[in-house]
């Protein structure tokens, strides 16, 4: 077991998003292209890794998911750039996207609503006690998070990063 520290890191992402990863949708006009996302340190016992990008900031009771990736192979320990969409096939062996808030299961990028505050982005790795949880791309993702939470996570790592619409 390391004595070291579970973390999440991206080289694309300096505390804020850009137009690259902004979603174009929604009337918003960005790349729509997923960061690049590393994580290591994980826990003894780790057997697989999910992802999720959450907006708790949304004008809705519960924010607003914009991207999830489940059952990434222990083996795994980052995404590429563009990971987030699925005709590029980018994602590992046997990972899948879940159906993010924007209907689709794929990256959906930041895009407040107009002339709102300044949202904040919460992208989280899971380290997971199972393989494969008993999840497929229809489930919920608040029911997807749930379940991981309560039946698998051994540990997490989360960065922030901040967009506001100009």
């Amino acid at each position: 077991m390391s004595d070291k520290t579970f973390t999440l890191s991206s080289n694309d992402l300096g505390g804020t998003f850009t137009h690259e990863q902004v979603m174009n949708n929604f009337g918003c006009s960005g790349g729509n292209i997923s960061p690049h996302l590393q994580w290591e340190n994980a826990p003894e016992g780790t057997k697989s890794f999910a992802i999720t990008m959450h907006d708790p900031d949304a004008p809705t009771d519960s924010g607003f998911w914009h991207w999830a990736v489940f059952n990434i192979p222990v083996n795994v320990t980052e995404l590429k750039a563009g990971a987030g969409n699925p005709d590029k096939d980018l994602l590992p062996k046997g990972a899948f996207m879940g159906r993010a808030d924007t209907g689709q299961n794929a990256y959906g990028g930041p895009c407040p609503p107009e002339d709102d505050f300044v949202h904040k982005y919460i992208i989280t790795v899971y380290a997971l006690k199972t393989e494969k949880p008993e999840l497929d791309q229809d489930t919920p993702l608040a029911q997807a998070v749930y379940q991981i939470v309560m039946q698998h996570e051994i540990t997490r790592a989360s960065l922030i990063a901040y967009y506001k619409r100009d």
